[in-house]
């Protein structure tokens, strides 16, 4: 399995469509949320993968403090095969960068409930309540680096 980061600005149009591709995919279509899941935050992101012979299994977004929040965050956080390893994979390789290209000192998340061990298995506090976003229950972590 090979890894990739790339800013936006790097995606070949092959890339961008297999990300999307993946993302309504698993956002819109299987979780059953109509919302504007293509946005302006992805032409200023980083956008990691790995993939294999069979396409994307693991992807995320990794954007810069001051787009979408004060700080860096991560999102529309995918792992095709789930419960194998590969979301935890994602996520550290999305702090790895976050510190390498961005030199994060903390990184924000609203994730969703059910993956919240995962993310403290990784540093990740949660500092909110459960919130529902687009109907689905998240809760808002940080991990100080």
């Amino acid at each position: 399995m090979q890894f990739f980061a790339k800013h936006f600005s790097e995606l070949t149009t092959r890339e961008l469509f297999e990300i999307y591709k993946l993302r309504v995919a698993v956002f819109v279509v299987e979780q059953k949320c109509a919302y504007q899941e293509v946005d302006d935050i992805d032409s200023q992101a980083y956008h990691l993968w790995f993939e294999d012979d069979e396409g994307i299994q693991a992807y995320l977004r990794l954007i810069p403090a001051g787009v979408a929040r004060q700080e860096v965050s991560l999102g529309r956080v995918i792992a095709v095969k789930r419960r194998c390893g590969l979301g935890t994979k994602i996520v550290a390789q999305g702090i790895r960068i976050a510190q390498e290209k961005l030199q994060a000192k903390e990184i924000v998340i609203e994730a969703q409930t059910y993956v919240r061990k995962m993310y403290e298995s990784l540093g990740f506090v949660a500092e909110s309540e459960e919130f529902l976003e687009d109907g689905i229950p998240h809760i808002r972590m940080r991990l100080k680096l």
